[in-house]
């Protein structure tokens, strides 16, 4: 039920934000709009107003809003009669033309801003204190006598309070010697640490150079969720455990923890648990399973099924500060949605990674499940894919419309209506060919199909 209902809020919502642009915009242009339907198909409910009759349609895979004078999309409800032509879309200046379809996408780019910013304001992000946790041997850090568990107070001198802070100022130093100013036991002192060059990849596995300091925030091997099924969960391990050694070695983090358990892929392993004022032991068999290794190639590691309790603070931003993170954030998502669209086109990104409804759906009930914060960040990323995926300049979608558009600006004149209305046509087959092939990858990933073989 978490699931129907998370999904139906965030594409109702979507598919509302989305028509309400093309809706406020052509009204403004003097654009008559005969219907806004939420939905395609049958209609289920239907309220007349003064000019507009507003409805809710059997398919809820999208919705548009019917303009007086634009009668090429079939979906729409084909041709329609003679309009006022100071209300006719088609009438309008191609400016406003563009503008009335482009307010759609605009529009949930507008809504991923807000969302964004409204969570960064009331919420806040969650960041890591700038305490030192896991320290590689022989790194940067290590050489300059840094020490887990210390804390950073100041990088070159300007105070730090969050790892971020730290990370920031690392990657823009360019690899020059950096003054730490760390406090401890010991009390406070400043070193002399210089950044090592590495190769890191990012989210779709391209390699990028970067600047280490050989250390990682300090995160308890406390653990957060427990993985129904996996050997943590067989074992009786609990959410709020702490590990506190793992075959006698003591654990002193996460990185400790899940270093151990990834080299123990297959073997008995003894933990040593924290619950509350009582210590247990516990024997896990790390589960081998395939990941990737920091050169890229496949190995096989250990999992148990657990994941890290939360650490970190969340902290708040004012209204101006909110905004522009909200506009920065809805940036770096675009870019990113759009590199990966590209990447998917060339065949870089596995085309089984194109998911449908029911992934929505799914994606949208485990993000409810852990919290309304976590849903909304859900909603404001799947509003920019929604945005960038009506620009593709494919028939059927705004971008197709958008070319049209182009087109008449190019050639002084519209394109003929029989190529449009093939263009149409064309456009609706592809968008009916990508809807079938996404819920067949969604049925694969829960593996319906195991029924069939």
């Amino acid at each position: 039920m978490t699931t129907i209902l998370a999904f139906v809020v965030v594409i109702g919502l979507l598919i509302l934000i989305h028509e309400l642009g093309h809706f406020i915009v052509a009204r403004l242009c003097g654009v008559g709009v005969e219907r806004f339907s939420i939905g395609f198909g049958p209609v289920l409910w239907r309220v007349k107003g003064k000019e507009t009759e507003y409805c809710l349609s059997a398919i809820p895979m999208g919705g548009y809003v019917k303009m007086m004078g634009d009668d090429e999309n079939p979906l729409e409800g084909g041709k329609g009669e003679l309009v006022d032509p100071a209300k006719s879309f088609h009438l309008k200046p191609l400016l406003a033309r563009f503008g009335i379809v482009f307010a759609g996408p605009g529009m949930n780019f507008v809504l991923a801003a807000v969302i964004f910013a409204v969570v960064f304001m009331v919420v806040g992000r969650p960041v890591l204190p700038a305490v030192l946790g896991r320290v590689a041997e022989d790194g940067p850090a290590a050489r300059a006598g840094l020490r887990l568990g210390e804390r950073l107070a100041a990088v070159d001198g300007r105070p730090v309070q969050y790892w971020h802070e730290v990370l920031r100022a690392v990657q823009d130093g360019g690899g020059r010697p950096m003054g730490l100013t760390v406090s401890g036991p010991g009390g406070e002192r400043t070193v002399t640490v210089t950044p090592s060059r590495i190769t890191v990849r990012d989210v779709f596995g391209d390699e990028r150079e970067a600047w280490d300091l050989g250390a990682r925030p300090f995160t308890p091997a406390t653990i957060g969720e427990v993985i129904s099924g996996y050997p943590a969960a067989k074992a009786g391990l609990k959410q709020g455990d702490t590990v506190t050694a793992v075959e006698g070695k003591p654990v002193l983090s996460w990185e400790d923890l899940a270093e151990t358990i990834y080299k123990r892929a297959g073997q008995p392993t003894r933990l040593e648990v924290r619950r509350g004022q009582e210590a247990l032991a516990v024997s896990v068999v790390p589960a081998a399973v395939k990941d990737r290794g920091p050169d890229g190639k496949e190995v096989e590691v250990g999992r148990i099924g657990i994941s890290p309790a939360p650490t970190g603070v969340h902290v708040r931003s004012n209204p101006v500060v909110a905004v522009w993170e909200g506009v920065s954030r809805t940036a770096e998502v675009t870019a990113l949605t759009a590199v990966g669209l590209y990447k998917i086109v060339l065949g870089q990104i596995d085309r089984s990674n194109i998911g449908g409804p029911i992934q929505i759906a799914v994606a949208a009930g485990e993000q409810a499940r852990q919290g309304l914060p976590s849903l909304a960040f859900f909603t404001a990323v799947i509003s920019v894919n929604l945005a960038l995926l009506n620009l593709l300049p494919v028939p059927m979608l705004d971008g197709g419309h958008l070319f049209f558009f182009a087109c008449e600006a190019v050639l002084g004149r519209p394109l003929s209506l029989r190529k449009r209305e093939v263009a149409q046509q064309v456009g609706f087959a592809l968008l009916m060919l990508l809807m079938v092939f996404a819920v067949y990858n969604d049925l694969a990933r829960i593996d319906v199909f195991k029924f069939f073989r």
